[in-house]
């Protein structure tokens, strides 16, 4: 079965939380993020990571500007802003794929905690939730790999029926104009670099919301084994002092993963944030004023789709955990304490302090990312559909 892991394997099976990141890292080692450990298999592979970071990452944001100082006049409104909304989400995304590979090892850390907090999950509904998590975290992988890759192969066909290549990055080797053949020649290698792109992009669009969904069920894990505390007549006091040491110890391993995950999240969502709204905006005036044909308004209203998912998702997550956090403070404060020992208590005091405290992620430092942000940062887009309409820059553009 192709896509085995969206579905949760049988509890007959061993799963890990990191299973929920094998399509992600297997994306991964395919682009060239994933070097093999030793041999002369090493030094090749990174032959082919330079080639993807080259084309993909450095020469096609290089490539509309060269396109934008060459052939501008040969732009129509609606091939430029075509253009222009993914050269600016280029640029980002270039920006996004270097911060996630600079800090890869991060996330890779981030697995070995994982695997410690898996450990103590031994009981069967611990099990099924884990089981869960990693089909929802793979398929989350699979749903974007199918819409991005909607967008891009949509783009490329729409342009070369109409005559033109997807995205008119500057090529000074082949001229299109000459022949149908030279025009799907560009148009492929086009194809094939966005294609690059568009994965790499991927990686850093879906990585954080895997890795929240992770972390989400770790929590839920956990606030089931706090409800259960001192609830077992069968055993001592040192043995529920015992089991509540156990959850610290947990909690400190859930926080060790966010402060390992949260500077790679930073760095990306801080830059989608700073883009989201221009790029929305361009691809909706797009959309509204200049698409001169359904395949094309598709295509743009796709890109549009892959913009929202590459920030929305995961602030409406962000959101959730810090529901899970308060859940979890509650769940502290109301399990069986009230008759327990001095030492117990005081421990719970000191749990009971640290759990209040929301798991929160910054983008940049600056802005906590959540729905609020999102949608403020979103707003631009109808800032620049509003100043278009007034300056009434879409009829002046299609006069001209």
């Amino acid at each position: 079965m192709l896509f085995k892991l969206i579905k949760p394997a049988p509890l007959t099976e061993q799963v890990r939380s990191r299973d929920g990141c094998i399509y992600l890292y297997r994306a991964m080692k395919f682009i060239g993020w994933r070097p093999p450990k030793a041999g002369p298999q090493r030094y090749l592979y990174f032959f082919w990571t330079l080639n993807t970071f080259l084309w993909s990452t450095i020469y096609l944001p290089l490539g509309f500007l060269g396109s934008y100082m060459t052939m501008i006049k040969l732009f129509t409104p609606g091939q430029f802003l075509t253009s222009l909304q993914v050269c600016i989400n280029a640029y980002g995304s270039s920006v996004k794929v270097a911060v996630t590979y600079t800090k890869l090892s991060r996330l890779i850390k981030a697995k070995d905690l994982l695997d410690k907090l898996d450990s103590r999950c031994t009981k069967l509904e611990e099990r099924e939730k884990i089981h869960l998590v990693v089909s929802r975290a793979n398929l989350v992988f699979a749903i974007y790999t199918f819409v991005y890759c909607v967008y891009a192969g949509s783009t490329y066909l729409t342009a070369v029926l109409s005559g033109r290549p997807p995205w008119q990055i500057y090529n000074p080797l082949i001229d299109w104009h000459k022949n149908t053949l030279n025009l799907w020649i560009v148009s492929t290698l086009e194809y094939v670099i966005m294609s690059g792109a568009v994965l790499q992009d991927q990686l850093s669009d879906a990585y954080p919301i895997i890795y929240a969904l992770l972390l989400r069920t770790h929590l839920d894990i956990l606030r089931e084994r706090i409800r259960k505390l001192r609830t077992d007549n069968t055993m001592t006091e040192d043995e529920h002092y015992e089991a509540l040491v156990k959850c610290v110890i947990d909690h400190k391993m859930i926080l060790d993963y966010c402060a390992l995950i949260r500077p790679v999240i930073s760095g990306t969502i801080f830059t989608q944030f700073l883009l989201i709204g221009l790029v929305l905006g361009l691809t909706l005036i797009n959309v509204f004023f200049f698409s001169d044909s359904l395949p094309t308004a598709i295509a743009s209203f796709i890109f549009v789709i892959t913009t929202l998912l590459q920030t929305f998702p995961f602030c409406y997550l962000c959101n959730l955990i810090i529901d899970d956090c308060e859940a979890l403070a509650h769940a502290l404060f109301q399990s069986n304490w009230i008759d327990s020992g001095s030492r117990y208590q005081s421990t719970l005091l000191y749990f009971l302090h640290n759990v209040q405290q929301p798991i929160v992620f910054i983008a940049g430092g600056i802005l906590p990312i959540s729905m609020s942000s999102n949608i403020s940062v979103a707003k631009f887009a109808f800032s620049v559909i509003t100043i278009t309409k007034q300056m009434n820059i879409a009829d002046k553009f299609k006069t001209e």
